[in-house]
């Protein structure tokens, strides 16, 4: 398995995976309509701001982290924002969410990142195990402002 940036020529390969992710939060994400895979990747081919790490093994994708390089204020440095974390089912229990957090972390420390953070919806048991085990808990809320109803989470 390889870790490694994937390039915008390269994020339509995410559109199954991007389908999988949406089909497994829909009782997470209840009363919203994600978009398809296809709409998904194109959006994140065409957006430079946005960086994905992708696990693979040769040509296929397992995994991707869909992440951010921002400014952090209070420590005048930068800092990682993890947005989306996804396993393929049939590919879990191998240690690869690990592994791609583990991944960023590095990445993080070649940058002069101030730390890592993310959230994650609270119905998301298998996550929040895992992130129990491997990080230590903020504390901090997370608030969320509904602009479009089509698009809550």
């Amino acid at each position: 398995m390889i870790i490694a940036p994937l390039q915008p020529d390269q994020r339509h390969r995410m559109a199954p995976l991007i389908e999988a992710y949406a089909d497994e939060m829909r009782d997470t994400l209840a009363g919203s309509r994600p978009a398809s895979g296809e709409q998904a990747a194109a959006l994140l081919a065409a957006d430079p701001r946005t960086e994905i790490l992708a696990a693979t093994e040769g040509h296929d994708i397992l995994a991707f982290a869909i992440f951010f390089d921002q400014p952090e204020v209070v420590f005048a440095r930068r800092c990682g924002a993890l947005d989306d974390l996804f396993v393929r089912p049939d590919s879990r229990g191998r240690g690869i969410a690990r592994a791609m957090v583990a991944a960023l972390c590095a990445l993080g420390r070649e940058r002069g990142w101030s730390h890592l953070r993310w959230i994650v919806p609270e119905a998301d048991r298998g996550a929040i195990a895992l992130y129990e085990r491997i990080a230590d808990r903020a504390d901090w809320r997370s608030y969320v402002i509904r602009l479009d109803p089509e698009a809550s989470l």
